[in-house]
């Protein structure tokens, strides 16, 4: 194959902020505590991006996103006021949260149908690590494991990006990057990707207005991942 699909992950392929919210659920009602679940998840994803600028601007070495995950997740228990109701066991199977994600009822079946026609990978933030144990969750069937860890570095910074095309010996304009997020795509387009863009409007819930629309011509604008098999 000469083609590719690579992925942003979050919000694009999964519900984050359900997968989150559940396992955090659970673990406070073991625990008799009454923090609102999917508050919890929202405070836990905003430090995601300022965790990463960290590693982007060249103020910290890139770690994995499991480690920022985890620093983030201290922080967010301090916010919240309920550090002291989780060891480190309880900690580490809390941000273990991110390897059980949903997937949005069209990925699966669009992914399998694309990967008939071009080959499919991850370009995310996520550690290899993660995307491996999120894959088998999900049921995603990737080709390959691509994006930050492979780049050192983190989205959107245009490295990502080319890392990927290079891992799978494919020059950019044959790599079509897929995300719900305008800025992921502009900076693949601008490195010689193709692009497309597909609308996740629920991705912080229905009351939390999300990106519903591009912001340029991007390559495709899909509803659904299988679109792009066509």
């Amino acid at each position: 194959m000469d083609r590719a699909f690579i992925f942003d992950v979050f919000g694009t392929l999964v519900d984050w902020r359900t997968g989150v919210a559940d396992v955090a659920a659970g673990m406070f009602a073991d625990r008799g505590l009454t923090t609102d679940p999917y508050d919890f998840a929202m405070y836990w994803r905003s430090r995601y991006q300022p965790a990463m600028e960290r590693v982007r601007s060249g103020g910290r070495g890139y770690v994995p996103l499991d480690q920022l995950h985890l620093e983030n997740l201290n922080e967010t228990l301090d916010h919240f006021g309920i550090e002291g109701a989780f060891d480190p066991a309880a900690r580490g199977q809390l941000n273990r949260a991110w390897e059980q994600l949903p997937p949005w009822p069209d990925a699966v079946p669009g992914l399998t149908a694309l990967r008939q026609r071009a080959f499919i990978a991850p370009c995310s933030n996520g550690s290899i690590a993660l995307m491996a144990r999120l894959a088998r969750f999900a049921g995603f069937p990737w080709d390959a494991i691509l994006g930050a860890e492979v780049a050192q570095d983190y989205k959107p910074k245009s490295q990502v990006y080319l890392a990927s095309c290079a891992a799978l010996g494919l020059a950019p304009e044959r790599v079509v990057m897929v995300a719900a997020h305008n800025d992921d795509l502009t900076v693949a387009r601008a490195a010689g990707l193709k692009t497309a863009f597909i609308p996740r409007v629920s991705e912080y819930g229905l009351d939390v207005e999300a990106e519903s629309a591009p912001t340029q011509d991007w390559d495709m604008v899909v509803e659904r991942i299988g679109d792009l098999a066509v």
